[in-house]
């Protein structure tokens, strides 16, 4: 958990609802089956490389890879999920806590899934796919990190670009999602992203304790309905089962 979401909007669209400074110029399709290591939009706050104590950080609206991947990695793989992160113990995290302290995301999205599982009656797992979505904003904000990576550059070699790659934190589920599974994003009000990307601000595990607290505003006025096995990629996907 969070492994699926929606987001049908654009660059720009994105821009302007997150009041972006900048919008990178990259391919960013609608999906309503965003899986891990793709692609996804991302949103970040940066310091001025020249004056960063007089110029005020700007606001940018790129891509990343899903699935975060911290510089010290000697490989863009790992045999461990970093698509997600535990709030709980991000800060206590090798593979997070860098992150942690200034470069902090938003992953915006239409909305997420999680499945239900309940025992069949030949005593096997059945698992059902529910699309979760915020029906007063629209929009969700899932907290994430992001690490800019390359692989070690062999003697001899020219440098490989850097990845950009992120991760969005999750929290103990409440509110409706939870009668399905126990865990959720941590989704942050509009009125807190702020606070969450300025990278002035250092982060630690008390930020994030914040942030959650904040998260369960968004929490309680979800609403999810069940949809059919996610195949292929459209609308019909958060499509209620059987409409």
């Amino acid at each position: 958990m969070c492994g699926r979401y929606a987001n049908t909007k654009s660059g720009e669209e994105l821009g302007r609802y997150f009041e972006a400074d900048e919008v990178d110029d990259v391919a960013m399709p609608a999906s309503w089956n965003i899986a891990p290591t793709q692609q996804v939009p991302i949103v970040v706050d940066r310091l001025s490389k020249t004056d960063p104590d007089e110029v005020p950080p700007s606001r940018l609206v790129t891509s990343a890879r899903w699935s975060l991947v911290p510089r010290w990695a000697t490989e863009l793989t790992s045999k461990y999920p970093t698509f997600n992160a535990r709030s709980e113990t991000v800060s206590e995290k090798r593979t997070f806590s860098g992150a942690l302290v200034r470069s902090r995301a938003v992953l915006p999205a239409d909305g997420y899934y999680e499945w239900h599982t309940v025992t069949g009656a030949d005593g096997k797992p059945v698992k059902t796919p529910h699309y979760i979505h915020d029906p007063v904003e629209g929009e969700l904000s899932f907290a994430g990190l992001y690490s800019w990576w390359r692989p070690p550059v062999a003697d001899g070699q020219e440098p490989a670009p850097w990845v950009l790659t992120a991760t969005i934190l999750t929290r103990a589920a409440s509110g409706p999602a939870a009668s399905i599974h126990d865990r959720a994003p941590v989704m942050l009000p509009r009125e807190v992203v702020d606070e969450w990307l300025d990278p002035t601000v250092e982060g630690d595990q008390a930020l994030v304790e914040a942030m959650v607290a904040e998260s369960e505003a968004v929490l309680e006025r979800l609403e999810l309905h069940a949809v059919a096995p996610l195949r292929g990629d459209g609308p019909h996907l958060i499509e209620p089962l059987g409409a």
